[in-house]
């Protein structure tokens, strides 16, 4: 109920918003809350798993909702079922988040299409199915086609061999802007197949910056945000290298995305997108 409710009042603001003809005048308009951030903060915004407060994670009606809201990022996690192709799903089984069963690796693209990922929503997404990488590569050049600010790819790689995901990605021209994630093994093996791929490697601590810096020459690290802070951060920049943070559960309220601000971060990773606009959108 609570779902459905956040659906209803997205839908109301947007259309509020439009409405008005001004939407970068109007307080109420994500044009206004994206000015302002931008105005105020270098910070930038991934969606993780898409909106998935207002719509079920990794589908495209939540992809459309992070889309509508110009999101920098937004975030999908790929997969391999039995039969070669990639699809967008966090978990290794299709339990949790859909009407069915087993690891995604056992089944069949066919089989994975037949299951509605609308679980734990209201009805309206009933009909939601586990998209490939292919249709959210469509929808995401499509909007950036017809939007003047782009928004990107970042990509945590949970099963899928470098080769199909980067010919997927150069195939609808959205790897140059992309962001990888994923183990430093799987990550040098990406880098051999597309040698200007912006990695994202996982940093633990300060001892492993040069290490990482050598063998994988990473676009940004990935940083555990109770280990960040404005030195760490600095550090991290003077190699020319971006901050990445997830601010997920119970880090995802305004007084942590005011301090990300503050001390630097690039981009941080929210399940509460307008949250993060409606905070960070004056220079408090």
């Amino acid at each position: 109920m609570i779902r459905l409710l956040g659906s209803i009042l997205f839908v109301c603001c947007m259309t509020q918003s439009n409405a008005q003809g001004q939407p970068g005048h109007s307080p109420d308009s994500i044009a206004y809350y994206r000015k302002q951030l931008q105005s105020h903060h270098q910070l930038r915004v991934s969606a993780h798993r898409g909106s998935s407060d207002l719509a079920p994670e990794n589908t495209l009606a939540t992809y459309r909702r992070a889309l509508a809201m110009q999101v920098d990022y937004i975030e999908i996690d790929v997969r391999t079922t039995n039969d070669g192709k990639l699809v967008i799903l966090h978990d290794g089984t299709v339990n949790r988040t859909t009407n069915g069963t087993g690891p995604v690796r056992n089944l069949a693209l066919a089989d994975v299409k037949k299951l509605s990922a609308g679980k734990g929503f209201s009805g309206t997404f009933a009909h939601e199915l586990i998209p490939t990488l292919e249709e959210v590569c469509q929808l995401l050049a499509d909007w950036n086609v017809n939007h003047p600010v782009a928004s990107n790819l970042y990509i945590d790689c949970k099963d899928v061999a470098p080769e199909p995901l980067v010919a997927t990605l150069t195939h609808y021209g959205l790897l140059t802007n992309a962001v990888f994630y994923g183990s430093d093994t799987y990550l040098a093996a990406l880098q051999k197949v597309a040698p200007s791929a912006r990695l994202m490697p996982a940093l633990q601590k300060a001892d492993d910056i040069a290490n990482k810096i050598r063998t994988l020459h990473p676009y940004a690290f990935d940083v555990n945000y109770s280990a960040l802070n404005e030195s760490l951060i600095q550090r991290i920049h003077q190699q020319g290298i971006q901050v990445f943070s997830d601010l997920l559960d119970t880090l995802d309220q305004p007084v942590h995305y005011k301090r990300a601000a503050r001390m630097g971060v690039d981009v941080i990773q929210t399940d509460h997108v307008m949250s993060v606009y409606r905070t960070l959108s004056t220079q408090n």
